[in-house]
């Protein structure tokens, strides 16, 4: 059985602006190959907001129903779930298996994304759920779990407790971050590699934006990756926006499809040594030496001094290549603030001082730039605000107190 495996559409991304198109047609290239598999698999964040607007479902539907024009190849076995009548009847045709994602997750008792495109018969939405078909006495499984919240991911997995299914090929479709693949370290993942459930032949993984595939044990982890660049960090600039083929036979196997039609997109650093106006040009004329059907997407991150970069500048550089590029920035910069105390923590940290002796030096800083002119004892005063008397101490501070005997 030939399984066709996407992910992360984001349909409506960057709505009203030069971009607003690249989504739709990264995914539709991405259908369209798709079509020669028996059963099409999406990993969740088809659209890119929880409330679609009207215009992007226009789209987004258009694209999707292009599997509804392909007659099965595949027969239905069983699902855990009790199927609606319009599923049952498009079964017939190369079935659309999804889960949503966080981007189309909304709150308990109102219908998400996914829901309507079931309710229209264009997908088999799954969460917590279990879906078999059968090709030539090979019968795959599909285990699929929507995406939750990172800190509830273990919890509602373990509860759920999905079995692989004797003489079957199992695959298990989640959308969440699994350590050590982290999709914002803002959100730290509940899931790893280690407590991951054993036994199954493919774990397909959306959320990420990234490709890739790693056996562990037995099990074949698979990152689709978005079909879109949405983060606009390097490593997307690194990977080629694709989608998997995987043969689900006595050994699974995933080939890669790149996209061919998608916007190019070009990551850059630039450390500031002389003028802005002129590095930042030399670095657009170097990726712009040759042909784009589409003008590319380029983020550049400057690195520098406050007083180094100029706003002005920058805008000036944006609106001369606006017809030959579509260009952001983002900007690390030194204040004399700054530098001052991260050299003031460095060599703290040389000194090897202990975490109390680090924490004095900090209070004796701070209040020294606060003016404050008192010479009350420092090691003290500090003891005071680690067992919480932080009235007491304040009023230290302001000289209310005249000393750090407590009454």
């Amino acid at each position: 059985m030939k399984i066709a495996v996407l992910s992360d559409f984001h349909f409506g991304y960057e709505y009203n602006s030069e971009l607003e198109e690249d989504s739709f047609n990264a995914a539709e290239e991405a259908v369209e190959k798709a079509l020669d598999a028996d059963v099409i698999l999406i990993a969740g964040d088809i659209f890119d907001t929880r409330v679609p607007k009207t215009s992007e479902w226009a789209k987004a539907i258009k694209i999707l129903v292009k599997p509804m024009m392909r007659d099965s190849t595949v027969n239905f076995v069983s699902c855990s779930k009790e199927m609606k009548e319009i599923s049952k009847r498009n079964l017939k045709h190369l079935p659309v298996i999804a889960i949503h994602g966080t981007h189309e997750r909304r709150s308990r008792g109102e219908v998400n994304a996914l829901e309507a495109l079931e309710h229209a018969g264009i997908l088999i939405y799954l969460h917590c759920d279990t879906i078999v078909f059968e090709k030539d006495g090979v019968k795959v499984a599909i285990h699929g779990m929507s995406g939750v919240p990172e800190s509830y991911a273990k919890d509602v997995l373990y509860k759920w407790n999905p079995q692989p299914l004797p003489n079957c090929i199992n695959i298990l479709m989640m959308h969440q971050s699994i350590e050590p693949y982290i999709y914002s370290p803002l959100s730290p993942p509940s899931l790893s590699l280690s407590n991951l459930p054993k036994g199954f032949d493919l774990i397909v993984d959306g959320h990420l934006h990234i490709t890739g595939q790693e056996k562990i044990d037995n099990t074949l982890l698979l990152i689709p990756g978005s079909t879109i660049v949405t983060q606009q960090e390097a490593n997307e600039a690194d990977t080629q926006k694709g989608f998997y083929f995987v043969d689900a036979d006595k050994e699974v196997k995933a080939t890669f499809v790149p996209l061919e039609n998608n916007r190019k997109f070009f990551y850059r650093e630039i450390k500031l040594e002389g003028s802005l106006r002129d590095q930042v040009e030399n670095v657009l004329k170097e990726i712009l030496n040759k042909n784009f059907a589409k003008p590319p997407l380029i983020k550049l991150k400057i690195f520098g001094k406050e007083m180094e970069v100029v706003e002005q500048e920058l805008r000036e550089i944006e609106r001369r290549y606006a017809d030959k590029a579509v260009i952001t920035f983002t900007k690390e910069l030194e204040s004399p603030e700054i530098t001052r105390k991260i050299e003031f923590l460095r060599n703290l940290r040389e000194q090897k001082m202990s975490v109390e002796e680090i924490g004095i030096n900090l209070l004796r800083k701070n209040l020294d730039e606060l003016k404050f002119n008192s010479s009350f004892d420092y090691g003290q005063a500090f003891r005071l605000l680690t067992e919480g008397k932080v009235e007491n101490a304040f009023n230290v501070f302001t000289g209310e107190q005249k000393t750090l005997v407590m009454k």
